[in-house]
């Protein structure tokens, strides 16, 4: 898959190999790192304005999740998909390319690794930068999305999302301000192009830990501790208001872990917040970046 000659990714393909597994990342740029980490079933395209616009003068290193994107999508004998795993290969990326002084930037599932890998390695982040996301469990006012939960079930799921490629190509109608074009919306959905590729969005879902019998419910609650210590960073809450998943009870536990936070609201934006405000967003980071420097 050659997207370095497509228009909308312009970006070199680089691989890092995790135990003979290979993690696709863009390192684009060169200077303080930014390192901008997707969900599901997103992949690092999800980030191409930002890479467009702060290559200019930071170091964008943007992976895709083992299973996501253009990295290798192997089977669960292979890999297991969990929490704690996905944190690690983080580190392995971070570790091979000697990141220092990290801002971190995270949306959707990628909050939750991010903050796993930031509470295991605090020294190495100086900023964080939140786009719509949650680093802890469901909000206790939040019941968990039944569209979801037909995926994460074990009967539907499988059918629903590699079969009918139901959970992509739903995601694609995600964008609220501005209607997704066929063109983006066909790069997100190039890498899931057959019921294989689409294990890895199959098994995201399956590893959202709701009980305590759950593999990686410990690593959630443990990462869910840990946010409350990165409130003396400056943090940028970047917030979609019609995200229809991680909606205000989310926003209010992140302010409750983290009120020194600055936050600014898209009224208008949806869950892919860079596909429906990307130009604002960018506005508010690179001010944010501005005020406050590195030491």
């Amino acid at each position: 898959m050659k997207e370095e000659n497509n228009n909308l990714y312009p970006f070199k393909s680089n691989y890092l190999d995790i135990k003979k597994i290979k993690m696709h990342y863009l390192d684009e740029g060169s200077g303080e790192p930014l390192l901008m980490l997707h969900g599901n079933p997103t992949w690092s395209f999800f980030y191409r304005d930002l890479i467009k616009a702060f290559s200019k003068k930071y170091r964008c290193i943007v992976p895709d999740h083992i299973g996501n994107g253009l990295s290798d999508k192997p089977s669960k004998d292979l890999y297991s998909y969990t929490l704690a795993e996905r944190a690690d290969n983080i580190k392995s990326l971070v570790e091979s390319l000697d990141l220092k002084n990290i801002t971190l930037v995270v949306h959707d599932w990628g909050a939750l690794i991010g903050f796993d890998y930031a509470r295991k390695y605090p020294e190495n982040i100086k900023r964080i930068i939140v786009l719509n996301s949650a680093a802890f469990g469901l909000p206790e006012q939040r019941p968990f999305p039944w569209s979801i939960g037909l995926c994460k079930n074990p009967i539907t799921g499988p059918f629903l999302v590699q079969v009918l490629n139901a959970f992509c190509i739903g995601s694609c109608m995600f964008c609220v301000k501005n209607k997704m074009e066929k063109n983006v919306r066909d790069m997100y959905l190039k890498p899931y192009n057959n019921i294989k590729n689409r294990y890895g969005v199959l098994a995201f879902i399956l590893d959202v830990p709701l009980t305590p019998d759950h593999v990686s419910w410990k690593e959630l609650q443990e990462t869910e501790e840990s946010v409350k210590n990165f409130n003396n960073l400056p943090i940028l809450i970047c917030w979609a208001d019609k995200d229809f998943v991680f909606d205000k009870y989310f926003l209010e536990k992140w302010i409750k872990y983290l009120p020194n936070a600055q936050v600014k609201h898209f009224p208008d934006a949806g869950h892919y917040i860079l596909e429906d405000a990307s130009n604002d967003v960018i506005e508010e980071i690179e001010t944010f970046l501005k005020k406050n420097p590195i030491d």
